[in-house]
């Protein structure tokens, strides 16, 4: 399985997940076998995107999974039709979220983002 997570920083699984996903400045790419995992952070090149640009890199990077603190309703229309499941209200580190993924503790709950279009 593979996991994205829009993260702050390139720190591997210590980056810190970005409050909104589509203007974050890197992705972490979580590659999930069994009870282990793997993280490649990449920069975002998407980061001044049109509607449907991100959820269609993702796919293309053969995303199964989004794990995200904030997304827009449009959004989430785009990555179900790309069959990408999504996981909103996530905080933290990229290994304490996969950690409390792995747990089944990981619940989508609806977050809003406080600053929809920040730069960074």
């Amino acid at each position: 399985m593979k996991i994205a997570i829009p993260v702050l920083e390139d720190k591997g699984e210590n980056s810190i997940i970005s409050e909104h996903f589509g203007h974050s400045p890197f992705f972490a790419f979580v590659n999930l076998n069994e009870k282990s995992f793997t993280v490649e952070v990449e920069k975002n090149p998407l980061e001044n995107h049109g509607p449907g640009d991100i959820p269609e890199y993702l796919k293309n990077k053969g995303v199964d999974l989004l794990i995200v603190r904030g997304i827009g309703q449009r959004a989430l229309v785009f990555f179900d039709q790309f069959g990408i499941k999504v996981i909103r209200g996530a905080n933290g580190t990229v290994n304490k979220i996969i950690n409390k993924y792995l747990e089944n503790e990981l619940k989508d709950t609806e977050y809003e983002v406080k600053e929809k279009f920040h730069e960074h």
